[in-house]
């Protein structure tokens, strides 16, 4: 979802801006000093489903993360020409499921302000399933909720982590996202097909 089909750019600053200045803030300590209090927690948690959890996180920085979501939600928004590739997937009557490791909580808020679930045939959250999508163990307790057939099976993402494990469980179509944030660089890649927006994928489609 974030990085793929919405901007990455809103959760980089909520992240690496908005949230160390309330951390400072609430504790009444210089910016600097909360990002170097904040790194520690940032580097044990990546990969892992604390990484994406705002129960966790509120209770790390002791702060409302699901209250900061909401009080910044307009600045959530649509990749460019992710809407519309939605669109023409949706119109060739193929299943559309959206998976992501954002916390339900935090999907609500987002959708919410996009409408984003009316868009998908089924949505699921890596934490209902209790795995991160970097893990291998995500892929086949997601297929146990989703039949899908992993050898025609599409599925993109900005994360060549989360790839390598759609990979692994033998997912056959990859795509690499390389411009996840709106404006940003295109990022390199060489270990998997890349597009700039996910509409690349609609050519072709019947």
């Amino acid at each position: 979802m974030d990085g793929t089909l919405l901007d990455l750019g809103y959760d980089k600053h909520f992240w690496e801006e908005h949230l160390p200045r309330r951390f400072a803030e609430s504790r009444g300590i210089e910016i600097e000093e909360a990002h170097r209090l904040m790194q520690p927690i940032f580097e044990s948690t990546a990969g892992t489903l604390d990484w994406y959890c705002v129960n966790y996180w509120s209770l790390a920085l002791s702060l409302d993360i699901a209250s900061q979501k909401r009080a910044t939600r307009h600045q959530v928004d649509w990749l460019p020409e992710a809407r519309r590739f939605l669109s023409r997937l949706r119109a060739t009557r193929r299943r559309v499921a959206l998976v992501t490791n954002a916390h339900p909580e935090i999907l609500a808020i987002k959708d919410a302000q996009l409408g984003i679930r009316r868009l998908f045939d089924a949505v699921y959250s890596s934490h209902d399933l209790g795995e991160p999508k970097e893990s291998a163990a995500f892929w086949p307790l997601l297929a146990a909720h989703e039949k899908f057939d992993a050898a025609r099976t599409l599925f993109a993402d900005d994360s060549p982590a989360v790839l390598r494990a759609a990979r692994d469980h033998g997912i056959r179509w990859l795509y690499a996202v390389k411009r996840p944030v709106r404006g940003a660089p295109v990022r390199a890649n060489t270990e998997f097909a890349g597009v700039e927006s996910v509409l690349e994928l609609a050519e072709g489609l019947v």
